[in-house]
């Protein structure tokens, strides 16, 4: 009767540590450190639809960029910044300079089947590095879903609406890249930070 006692009584005790264990380890990763805040605004932004972004994000008078695209579409990037957690967010406003009402086109989500899955995008948007002779594609969440502006209805002529996108990090010595985006001119912007 006492091994059995002593029996369950260790495997008491290594189920305590094995609890005790996990729960330190999960204090641990939820901790409140700088680095945990970027990410929570950045999925608050793409849960509330993605398209405003705050008056935080940078947008200011003077444009890095102006793509022009179809159906009198043009992409006015208004900051690229480098965030210390790894990515650049690039910031615009999409609008329709033509005389009529513009669909989005379904190839600025690019061709990927899981970001065409999660609707119309700006999912196709790339950033090239020349200097380091590499692309950087939009960052997925763990859904696959696009890290960018996301369902963008029809714009009525003179209409624009504020977009963004997130990318990887080039090397912190690289500050200019070259964006492109499906069916609109490519443009050399400047990485701030």
């Amino acid at each position: 009767m006492s091994i059995r006692f002593t029996a369950k009584a260790r495997r008491g005790m290594v189920a305590f540590t094995v609890a005790a264990g996990l729960a330190l380890g999960v204090a641990g990763c939820g901790g409140g450190g700088g680095d945990d805040k970027k990410p929570e605004a950045t999925a608050s932004a793409s849960k509330g639809g993605g398209s405003q972004p705050t008056a935080q994000e940078g947008q200011s008078g003077e444009p890095l960029a102006e793509l022009r695209g179809p159906d009198g579409l043009t992409l006015q990037i208004t900051s690229a910044q480098r965030d210390s957690g790894g990515f650049v967010t690039v910031n615009g406003t999409l609008k329709n300079d033509g005389s009529q009402t513009a669909n989005v086109p379904a190839q600025l989500s690019g061709n990927e089947t899981e970001i065409i899955r999660n609707g119309r995008s700006l999912g196709g948007a790339t950033l090239v590095d020349s200097k380091g002779k590499k692309r950087y594609y939009v960052l997925r969440d763990t859904d696959g879903r696009p890290l960018t502006t996301t369902g963008m209805p029809a714009m009525k002529p003179g209409e624009s609406i504020p977009v963004f996108m997130q990318f990887p990090a080039p090397p912190a010595d690289t500050a200019e890249v070259s964006f492109q985006l499906p069916m609109f001119a490519p443009a050399t912007i400047q990485i701030s930070g």
